[in-house]
């Protein structure tokens, strides 16, 4: 859990809650001039002017999102931050504060969360949002992590996963199925560790999909984009669960079918080659595997020539009328019913 084994430990019974509050936070400043009151009230304060305000909370628990066998807690609290900022970017909105409520039991240190606070930190500064509030307590069945994310974007900028009409064109950021990927290598590690303890993992040859999986990185840069381009998108949702489960979700928003073409899905070579490794389908990879945390979006097709050949967005496919219903095209151009099977997080499989 901690890099440094020899490090003295201090337990978190030796610290007070708000003793213990103060020393993780210390190092956080206040960036945005919307951070009225930030943490050392009983409440922060954003003042958005004439803004919207755009909000969202996401629960993470320890076993069921998260192994803390081969997650770095530093990693941990930065990816547990960009999960909470990609839904904010995919409403085409900026993430300015979060708040982080934290439940935790005795076996973790002090030093520990400080770990997982100094990746707070860094998800922090590098996207220019303030924490600006939450909650500690204990728990007696592992770590519970519940980060909420407050953003501001203009009325007329804000794109809901309803705007969708037929003949939009369907595209996405990024390459799919690297964090998916990335798991598939720490899971079949860890398996290996069970049962030879002395075996040294050889990852070099996985660095991409391993860093898609424990510290991704959200779309602000798209988000800019987006703006620069004067591009608003029609509808947007952000892929956290697979690419099927978010198209599906744009489809029935917008009451749209579509054409998501198989040959043009974007998959970095890494994770095709480990995808063989497993005797996986690329295509399942992508479509299914969730956590790359790359945005989707429906598009004008009068937006094409701003955005064609771009190292950032891809097309792959376009919204159809209901009445066809939402199809996978192969490279046979087979017509296959898209199906979600990607992460569900009440699934009792989980």
């Amino acid at each position: 859990m901690l890099e440094n084994k020899n490090t003295k430990l201090t337990p978190i019974e030796n610290i007070g809650e708000f003793e213990l509050i103060d020393q993780l936070t210390k190092n956080f400043s206040i960036e945005n001039p919307s951070s009225i009151i930030g943490i050392g009230d009983d409440a922060c304060a954003i003042d958005f002017k004439k803004n919207l305000s755009v909000i969202s909370t996401d629960l993470l628990i320890e076993g069921v999102h998260f192994d803390l066998s081969y997650v770095p807690l530093k990693h941990l609290g930065y990816k547990a931050v960009i999960a909470n900022l990609s839904d904010i970017y995919s409403m085409n909105a900026k993430p300015t504060q979060i708040t982080l409520s934290l439940a935790i039991s005795n076996r973790f240190p002090v030093e520990a969360l400080e770990e997982f606070y100094d990746g707070i930190k860094a998800a922090c500064a590098k996207y220019k949002v303030d924490l600006v509030g939450g909650d500690t307590t204990s728990s007696t069945k592992g770590m519970v992590i519940s980060i909420t994310v407050i953003g501001q974007t203009n009325h007329k900028k804000i794109s809901k996963r309803n705007g969708a009409q037929a003949n939009d064109l369907l595209v996405v950021s990024g390459d799919l199925g690297g964090a998916y990927a990335g798991l598939q290598i720490l899971e079949r590690e860890k398996a290996v560790f069970k049962v030879n303890p002395k075996v040294q993992p050889d990852l070099d040859s996985y660095t991409y999909s391993i860093g898609r999986q424990l510290k991704p990185e959200a779309r602000k840069d798209v988000f800019e984009l987006l703006d620069e381009l004067k591009i608003t998108p029609k509808a947007m949702i952000d892929i956290s669960d697979g690419l099927s489960s978010e198209t599906l979700h744009l489809c029935k928003a917008s009451s749209l079918g579509c054409h998501l073409y198989e040959q043009k899905i974007p998959i970095d070579h890494e994770v095709i080659k480990i995808c063989e490794e497993f005797k996986i389908n690329p295509t399942t990879a992508a479509l299914n595997g969730g956590e790359d945390y790359e945005l989707l979006m429906a598009l004008s097709q009068s937006d094409y020539d701003k955005i064609k050949n771009h190292p950032y967005l891809t097309v792959i496919g376009h919204f159809t009328d209901s009445e066809t219903g939402a199809k996978l095209i192969t490279g046979l151009n087979q017509q296959i019913e898209l199906i979600a099977q990607g992460w569900n997080p009440i699934s009792k499989a989980n």
